[in-house]
Protein backbone atom coordinates (compact mmCIF):
# COMPACT_ATOMS: atom_id res chain seq x y z
CA UNK A 1 0.00 0.00 0.00
CA UNK A 2 2.72 2.25 1.08
CA UNK A 3 4.35 1.42 -2.06
CA UNK A 4 1.53 2.47 -4.39
CA UNK A 5 1.46 5.84 -3.19
CA UNK A 6 4.75 6.95 -2.99
CA UNK A 7 4.99 5.71 -6.86
CA UNK A 8 1.46 7.75 -7.22
CA UNK A 9 3.50 10.76 -5.49
CA UNK A 10 6.44 10.59 -7.82
CA UNK A 11 3.93 10.59 -11.00
CA UNK A 12 1.74 13.32 -9.67
CA UNK A 13 5.51 15.55 -9.06
CA UNK A 14 6.49 14.74 -12.56
CA UNK A 15 3.16 15.81 -14.02
CA UNK A 16 2.95 18.83 -12.27
CA UNK A 17 6.51 19.79 -13.68
CA UNK A 18 5.93 18.91 -16.92
CA UNK A 19 2.69 21.18 -17.33
CA UNK A 20 4.38 24.25 -15.40
CA UNK A 21 7.40 23.67 -18.21
CA UNK A 22 4.90 23.85 -20.70
CA UNK A 23 4.14 27.34 -20.35
CA UNK A 24 7.52 28.27 -20.88
CA UNK A 25 9.58 25.90 -22.69
CA UNK A 26 10.29 26.63 -26.03
CA UNK A 27 8.97 24.43 -28.63
CA UNK A 28 10.81 21.39 -30.24
CA UNK A 29 13.59 22.70 -32.14
CA UNK A 30 13.67 25.78 -31.46
CA UNK A 31 17.30 27.24 -29.80
CA UNK A 32 17.29 28.05 -25.76
CA UNK A 33 18.99 31.22 -25.07
CA UNK A 34 19.37 32.46 -21.75
CA UNK A 35 18.77 36.20 -21.35
CA UNK A 36 21.46 38.83 -20.61
CA UNK A 37 20.60 41.41 -18.55
CA UNK A 38 20.89 44.43 -20.09
CA UNK A 39 23.80 47.07 -20.20
CA UNK A 40 23.72 50.36 -19.96
CA UNK A 41 25.22 52.50 -22.47
CA UNK A 42 27.83 53.82 -19.82
CA UNK A 43 29.10 50.22 -19.52
CA UNK A 44 29.00 49.27 -23.29
CA UNK A 45 31.05 52.18 -23.84
CA UNK A 46 33.78 51.08 -20.82
CA UNK A 47 34.09 47.88 -22.52
CA UNK A 48 34.48 49.35 -25.81
CA UNK A 49 37.53 51.76 -24.44
CA UNK A 50 38.75 48.80 -22.41
CA UNK A 51 39.12 46.60 -25.58
CA UNK A 52 40.49 49.63 -27.65
CA UNK A 53 43.10 50.68 -25.44
CA UNK A 54 43.09 49.86 -21.73
CA UNK A 55 41.45 52.71 -19.96
CA UNK A 56 38.43 54.31 -18.81
CA UNK A 57 37.29 57.24 -19.04
CA UNK A 58 34.13 59.33 -18.90
CA UNK A 59 34.52 62.63 -20.59
CA UNK A 60 33.28 62.71 -24.02
CA UNK A 61 36.64 64.11 -25.11
CA UNK A 62 40.18 62.89 -24.18
CA UNK A 63 43.64 62.02 -25.49
CA UNK A 64 47.39 61.44 -23.57
CA UNK A 65 50.29 62.25 -25.52
CA UNK A 66 54.24 61.51 -24.81
CA UNK A 67 55.91 64.89 -24.83
CA UNK A 68 58.92 64.19 -26.74
CA UNK A 69 58.06 62.08 -29.56
CA UNK A 70 54.63 63.41 -30.01
CA UNK A 71 52.80 59.74 -29.64
CA UNK A 72 50.02 59.68 -29.33
CA UNK A 73 49.12 56.79 -27.00
CA UNK A 74 45.59 56.96 -26.12
CA UNK A 75 42.26 59.10 -27.80
CA UNK A 76 38.31 59.04 -27.25
CA UNK A 77 36.49 62.00 -29.92
CA UNK A 78 40.14 63.86 -30.17
CA UNK A 79 38.75 65.60 -33.17
CA UNK A 80 35.44 66.41 -31.67
CA UNK A 81 34.87 70.15 -31.80
CA UNK A 82 34.42 71.70 -28.67
CA UNK A 83 34.08 74.66 -26.20
CA UNK A 84 37.44 74.73 -24.54
CA UNK A 85 36.86 77.64 -21.70
CA UNK A 86 40.22 78.46 -19.76
CA UNK A 87 42.56 76.02 -21.44
CA UNK A 88 42.66 78.58 -24.55
CA UNK A 89 45.17 80.45 -22.24
CA UNK A 90 47.54 78.03 -23.19
CA UNK A 91 47.66 79.59 -26.70
CA UNK A 92 48.34 82.94 -24.23
CA UNK A 93 50.85 81.85 -22.43
CA UNK A 94 52.58 80.32 -25.70
CA UNK A 95 52.50 84.02 -27.30
CA UNK A 96 53.79 85.82 -24.40
CA UNK A 97 56.95 83.50 -24.21
CA UNK A 98 57.69 83.92 -27.79
CA UNK A 99 57.54 87.44 -27.29
CA UNK A 100 60.02 86.95 -24.70
CA UNK A 101 62.22 84.71 -26.70
CA UNK A 102 61.98 87.32 -29.37
CA UNK A 103 63.38 89.99 -27.09
CA UNK A 104 60.77 92.59 -27.19
CA UNK A 105 58.88 91.37 -24.10
CA UNK A 106 61.34 90.64 -20.21
CA UNK A 107 59.63 89.20 -17.16
CA UNK A 108 60.51 92.51 -15.19
CA UNK A 109 58.44 94.94 -17.79
CA UNK A 110 55.49 96.33 -16.08
CA UNK A 111 52.18 95.79 -17.39
CA UNK A 112 48.87 98.11 -16.90
CA UNK A 113 45.75 96.87 -16.25
CA UNK A 114 43.23 98.86 -18.65
CA UNK A 115 39.45 99.35 -17.85
CA UNK A 116 38.41 96.81 -19.71
CA UNK A 117 40.39 93.80 -18.48
CA UNK A 118 39.56 94.98 -15.27
CA UNK A 119 35.87 94.03 -16.36
CA UNK A 120 36.47 90.20 -17.05
CA UNK A 121 34.37 88.06 -15.03
CA UNK A 122 34.80 84.39 -14.51
CA UNK A 123 38.08 83.36 -12.99
CA UNK A 124 39.81 86.75 -12.05
CA UNK A 125 42.96 87.80 -9.51
CA UNK A 126 40.83 91.18 -9.41
CA UNK A 127 43.45 93.36 -10.69
CA UNK A 128 42.70 97.24 -10.34
CA UNK A 129 42.88 99.84 -13.18
CA UNK A 130 46.12 101.33 -13.53
CA UNK A 131 47.64 98.86 -10.98
CA UNK A 132 51.22 98.07 -12.91
CA UNK A 133 52.12 93.99 -12.16
CA UNK A 134 55.54 92.59 -14.16
CA UNK A 135 55.29 90.35 -16.89
CA UNK A 136 56.06 87.26 -14.16
CA UNK A 137 53.51 88.07 -11.81
CA UNK A 138 51.16 88.45 -14.89
CA UNK A 139 51.89 84.84 -16.14
CA UNK A 140 51.79 83.29 -12.77
CA UNK A 141 48.31 85.03 -12.72
CA UNK A 142 47.39 83.50 -15.65
CA UNK A 143 48.10 79.93 -15.43
CA UNK A 144 47.95 79.33 -11.47
CA UNK A 145 44.78 81.16 -10.58
CA UNK A 146 43.24 81.64 -14.68
CA UNK A 147 43.23 85.20 -14.67
CA UNK A 148 40.84 86.44 -17.42
CA UNK A 149 42.11 89.99 -16.16
CA UNK A 150 45.52 88.97 -17.08
CA UNK A 151 45.34 87.28 -19.85
CA UNK A 152 43.66 90.12 -21.55
CA UNK A 153 46.15 92.73 -19.90
CA UNK A 154 48.87 90.99 -21.44
CA UNK A 155 47.06 90.75 -24.36
CA UNK A 156 46.40 94.64 -24.74
CA UNK A 157 50.23 94.73 -23.88
CA UNK A 158 51.87 92.94 -26.66
CA UNK A 159 49.52 93.25 -29.07
CA UNK A 160 47.78 96.88 -28.29
CA UNK A 161 43.89 95.36 -28.17
CA UNK A 162 42.95 91.30 -27.40
CA UNK A 163 41.02 91.20 -30.82
CA UNK A 164 44.24 91.80 -32.45
CA UNK A 165 46.02 89.52 -30.40
CA UNK A 166 43.08 87.16 -31.11
CA UNK A 167 44.19 87.47 -34.62
CA UNK A 168 47.79 86.23 -33.94
CA UNK A 169 46.52 83.50 -31.89
CA UNK A 170 44.72 82.06 -34.67
CA UNK A 171 47.73 82.51 -37.26
CA UNK A 172 50.00 80.80 -34.51
CA UNK A 173 47.08 77.70 -33.98
CA UNK A 174 46.83 77.71 -38.05
CA UNK A 175 50.87 77.39 -37.95
CA UNK A 176 51.02 74.30 -35.67
CA UNK A 177 47.70 72.40 -37.73
CA UNK A 178 45.68 73.21 -35.29
CA UNK A 179 43.18 72.57 -38.33
CA UNK A 180 39.98 72.52 -36.14
CA UNK A 181 40.41 74.91 -33.41
CA UNK A 182 38.94 78.91 -34.02
CA UNK A 183 39.45 81.89 -31.34
CA UNK A 184 37.46 84.66 -30.49
CA UNK A 185 39.42 85.62 -27.01
CA UNK A 186 42.37 85.27 -25.15
CA UNK A 187 41.17 83.22 -22.52
CA UNK A 188 37.82 81.96 -22.74
CA UNK A 189 35.77 83.36 -20.63
CA UNK A 190 33.25 83.86 -24.00
CA UNK A 191 30.50 81.16 -24.53
CA UNK A 192 30.36 81.74 -28.15
CA UNK A 193 29.88 78.81 -30.73
CA UNK A 194 32.48 80.22 -32.87
CA UNK A 195 35.38 79.42 -30.17
CA UNK A 196 36.47 75.94 -30.38
CA UNK A 197 39.06 73.93 -30.37
CA UNK A 198 39.43 69.65 -30.05
CA UNK A 199 41.78 67.90 -27.50
CA UNK A 200 43.79 66.82 -30.10
CA UNK A 201 44.68 70.60 -31.20
CA UNK A 202 45.01 71.29 -26.83
CA UNK A 203 47.24 68.76 -26.89
CA UNK A 204 49.14 70.13 -30.15
CA UNK A 205 49.91 73.57 -28.37
CA UNK A 206 50.32 72.22 -25.04
CA UNK A 207 53.15 70.40 -26.54
CA UNK A 208 54.56 73.51 -28.54
CA UNK A 209 54.56 75.54 -25.39
CA UNK A 210 56.35 72.31 -23.09
CA UNK A 211 58.90 71.70 -25.46
CA UNK A 212 60.25 75.18 -26.84
CA UNK A 213 59.44 77.32 -23.09
CA UNK A 214 59.81 74.60 -20.40
CA UNK A 215 60.12 77.46 -17.75
CA UNK A 216 56.39 77.13 -17.66
CA UNK A 217 56.52 74.40 -15.27
CA UNK A 218 58.17 76.44 -12.80
CA UNK A 219 54.68 78.44 -13.13
CA UNK A 220 51.75 75.62 -13.84
CA UNK A 221 53.37 73.63 -10.73
CA UNK A 222 53.13 76.63 -8.18
CA UNK A 223 50.40 75.41 -5.30
CA UNK A 224 49.75 78.62 -3.51
CA UNK A 225 51.68 82.00 -3.81
CA UNK A 226 51.01 85.30 -2.88
CA UNK A 227 51.34 88.34 -4.94
CA UNK A 228 50.90 92.09 -3.96
CA UNK A 229 48.08 94.61 -5.76
CA UNK A 230 49.64 98.22 -5.11
CA UNK A 231 46.89 100.44 -5.81
CA UNK A 232 45.19 103.72 -4.92
CA UNK A 233 43.87 102.23 -2.23
CA UNK A 234 47.33 101.25 -0.64
CA UNK A 235 48.49 97.68 -1.00
CA UNK A 236 47.19 93.94 0.38
CA UNK A 237 48.37 90.74 -0.29
CA UNK A 238 46.13 87.81 -2.67
CA UNK A 239 46.93 84.46 -2.59
CA UNK A 240 46.88 82.66 -5.80
CA UNK A 241 46.03 78.86 -5.59
CA UNK A 242 46.25 76.38 -8.28
CA UNK A 243 43.28 75.21 -10.17
CA UNK A 244 45.00 72.41 -10.88
CA UNK A 245 44.59 69.81 -7.91
CA UNK A 246 46.52 67.00 -9.57
CA UNK A 247 49.42 69.22 -9.06
CA UNK A 248 49.12 68.09 -5.09
CA UNK A 249 47.36 64.88 -6.04
CA UNK A 250 49.42 63.38 -8.68
CA UNK A 251 52.73 62.17 -8.66
CA UNK A 252 54.42 63.88 -11.58
CA UNK A 253 51.92 66.35 -12.35
CA UNK A 254 53.83 69.72 -12.79
CA UNK A 255 50.98 71.21 -14.89
CA UNK A 256 49.57 72.85 -16.93
CA UNK A 257 46.07 74.72 -17.16
CA UNK A 258 42.38 74.01 -16.39
CA UNK A 259 39.12 75.33 -17.61
CA UNK A 260 35.68 75.10 -16.60
CA UNK A 261 32.34 77.40 -17.99
CA UNK A 262 28.89 75.79 -18.41
CA UNK A 263 28.98 75.55 -22.76
CA UNK A 264 32.60 73.54 -21.83
CA UNK A 265 31.86 71.69 -19.00
CA UNK A 266 34.96 71.17 -16.86
CA UNK A 267 38.77 70.82 -18.90
CA UNK A 268 42.24 70.14 -18.49
CA UNK A 269 45.51 70.08 -20.40
CA UNK A 270 47.87 67.85 -17.39
CA UNK A 271 51.34 67.32 -17.47
CA UNK A 272 53.56 64.77 -15.37
CA UNK A 273 56.58 64.12 -15.41
CA UNK A 274 58.55 61.03 -13.88
CA UNK A 275 61.87 60.31 -14.71
CA UNK A 276 62.74 61.17 -18.38
CA UNK A 277 58.99 60.43 -19.75
CA UNK A 278 56.64 63.12 -19.81
CA UNK A 279 52.83 62.78 -20.61
CA UNK A 280 49.77 65.18 -21.62
CA UNK A 281 46.73 63.87 -20.75
CA UNK A 282 43.46 66.20 -22.33
CA UNK A 283 40.37 65.55 -20.86
CA UNK A 284 37.31 68.06 -22.34
CA UNK A 285 33.51 68.10 -21.38
CA UNK A 286 33.88 66.38 -18.14
CA UNK A 287 30.34 67.01 -16.34
CA UNK A 288 32.16 67.77 -12.82
CA UNK A 289 35.41 68.44 -11.41
CA UNK A 290 36.51 65.29 -10.18
CA UNK A 291 35.84 63.32 -13.36
CA UNK A 292 38.00 65.88 -15.08
CA UNK A 293 40.63 64.84 -12.87
CA UNK A 294 39.92 61.63 -12.15
CA UNK A 295 39.95 60.89 -15.95
CA UNK A 296 43.08 62.77 -16.78
CA UNK A 297 44.78 60.69 -13.89
CA UNK A 298 43.63 57.46 -15.17
CA UNK A 299 44.99 58.33 -18.61
CA UNK A 300 48.38 59.23 -17.16
CA UNK A 301 48.16 55.82 -15.15
CA UNK A 302 48.15 54.26 -18.47
CA UNK A 303 50.75 55.97 -20.10
CA UNK A 304 53.10 55.52 -17.33
CA UNK A 305 52.27 51.46 -16.64
CA UNK A 306 52.73 51.06 -20.51
CA UNK A 307 55.31 53.18 -21.71
CA UNK A 308 59.57 53.14 -21.75
CA UNK A 309 61.13 56.42 -23.13
CA UNK A 310 64.17 55.91 -24.22
CA UNK A 311 67.08 58.91 -24.80
CA UNK A 312 70.26 59.70 -26.75
CA UNK A 313 71.07 63.34 -25.44
CA UNK A 314 73.59 62.91 -28.30
CA UNK A 315 76.34 65.21 -26.19
CA UNK A 316 79.63 62.83 -27.72
CA UNK A 317 81.91 64.19 -30.07
CA UNK A 318 81.79 62.77 -33.73
CA UNK A 319 84.62 62.53 -36.03
CA UNK A 320 84.55 65.08 -39.35
CA UNK A 321 83.90 64.29 -41.91
CA UNK A 322 85.79 64.49 -45.44
CA UNK A 323 85.11 67.26 -47.89
CA UNK A 324 86.05 66.86 -51.55
CA UNK A 325 87.35 70.00 -53.48
CA UNK A 326 86.84 72.51 -50.57
CA UNK A 327 89.13 74.90 -48.72
CA UNK A 328 89.50 72.51 -46.08
CA UNK A 329 89.78 68.39 -46.62
CA UNK A 330 87.15 68.12 -43.57
CA UNK A 331 84.30 69.94 -41.82
CA UNK A 332 83.32 69.53 -37.75
CA UNK A 333 80.23 67.70 -36.96
CA UNK A 334 77.29 68.32 -34.51
CA UNK A 335 74.34 66.28 -34.26
CA UNK A 336 70.95 68.42 -35.41
CA UNK A 337 69.51 67.07 -31.63
CA UNK A 338 68.79 64.49 -29.11
CA UNK A 339 67.15 61.19 -30.01
CA UNK A 340 63.62 59.88 -28.16
CA UNK A 341 62.46 56.64 -28.99
CA UNK A 342 59.28 55.52 -26.93
CA UNK A 343 58.66 52.01 -26.15
CA UNK A 344 54.95 50.60 -25.65
CA UNK A 345 56.00 46.27 -26.04
CA UNK A 346 58.15 46.15 -22.42
CA UNK A 347 61.16 45.65 -24.27
CA UNK A 348 64.85 46.08 -22.92
CA UNK A 349 65.90 49.46 -24.26
CA UNK A 350 69.94 48.73 -23.18
CA UNK A 351 70.08 46.89 -25.66
CA UNK A 352 69.67 49.90 -28.20
CA UNK A 353 72.31 50.36 -30.72
CA UNK A 354 73.88 53.46 -32.77
CA UNK A 355 75.47 53.37 -35.75
CA UNK A 356 77.21 56.82 -37.25
CA UNK A 357 76.79 57.15 -40.94
CA UNK A 358 78.37 60.18 -43.34
CA UNK A 359 78.00 60.76 -46.74
CA UNK A 360 80.20 59.66 -49.55
CA UNK A 361 81.86 62.09 -51.96
CA UNK A 362 80.83 65.02 -49.96
CA UNK A 363 82.05 68.38 -52.08
CA UNK A 364 82.09 71.46 -51.05
CA UNK A 365 80.71 74.13 -50.65
CA UNK A 366 78.91 73.11 -47.33
CA UNK A 367 76.90 75.09 -45.76
CA UNK A 368 76.56 75.12 -42.17
CA UNK A 369 73.65 73.25 -40.91
CA UNK A 370 73.82 70.84 -43.79
CA UNK A 371 72.94 67.21 -43.63
CA UNK A 372 75.92 65.24 -44.29
CA UNK A 373 75.20 62.25 -42.08
CA UNK A 374 73.10 60.77 -40.05
CA UNK A 375 73.20 58.25 -36.59
CA UNK A 376 70.85 55.19 -37.28
CA UNK A 377 69.74 53.42 -34.36
CA UNK A 378 68.42 49.97 -33.42
CA UNK A 379 66.64 47.31 -31.10
CA UNK A 380 67.15 43.84 -31.69
CA UNK A 381 67.78 44.41 -35.60
CA UNK A 382 65.03 46.42 -35.73
CA UNK A 383 65.78 50.51 -37.42
CA UNK A 384 63.77 52.33 -34.47
CA UNK A 385 64.76 55.72 -35.54
CA UNK A 386 67.54 58.24 -36.77
CA UNK A 387 69.19 61.67 -36.22
CA UNK A 388 70.85 63.78 -38.74
CA UNK A 389 74.16 64.88 -38.24
CA UNK A 390 74.86 68.79 -40.25
CA UNK A 391 77.80 70.23 -40.43
CA UNK A 392 79.13 72.87 -37.52
CA UNK A 393 80.51 75.31 -39.94
CA UNK A 394 80.80 76.72 -43.58
CA UNK A 395 83.37 74.71 -46.09
CA UNK A 396 83.73 77.06 -48.97
CA UNK A 397 84.74 75.58 -52.67
CA UNK A 398 88.91 75.91 -52.90
CA UNK A 399 90.30 78.76 -55.33
CA UNK A 400 93.41 79.16 -57.34
CA UNK A 401 94.78 80.06 -54.12
CA UNK A 402 93.96 77.14 -51.75
CA UNK A 403 95.37 74.85 -54.66
CA UNK A 404 98.70 77.24 -54.85
CA UNK A 405 99.36 76.94 -50.49
CA UNK A 406 98.67 73.08 -50.82
CA UNK A 407 101.20 72.53 -53.54
CA UNK A 408 103.56 74.64 -51.47
CA UNK A 409 102.92 73.22 -48.71
CA UNK A 410 103.89 69.87 -50.03
CA UNK A 411 107.03 71.20 -51.42
CA UNK A 412 107.79 72.63 -48.12
CA UNK A 413 107.29 68.58 -46.55
CA UNK A 414 109.61 67.03 -49.04
CA UNK A 415 112.46 69.74 -48.79
CA UNK A 416 111.65 69.43 -45.09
Amino acid sequence: MRGNMKTRGISFLLALVLTVSSFWLPASGTEVVWAKEEQTQEEIQEEKQTEEGGVVTEAPSVMLMEVSTGTILFQKNAQEQRSPASITKIMTLLLIFEELEKGTLTMEEEVVTSAYAKSMGGSQVFLEEGEKQTVETMIKCIVVASGNDASVAMAEHIAGSEAEFVKRMNQRARELGMVHTNFEDCCGLTESAEHYTTAEDVALVSRELLRRFPKILEYSSIWMENITHVTRQGSKEFCLTNTNKLVRSYDGCVGLKTGSTSVAKFCVSAVAKRGDLMLLAVVMGAPDPKVRFKDAAALLDYGFGNCALYTDENKDSLKPVSVSRGAKKEAACRYKGAFHYLDTKGRNLEKVEKEILYEKNLKAPVKKGSVVGKAVYTLDGEEIGQMEIVSAENIRKAGFTDYLKKVAGKLLGMKA
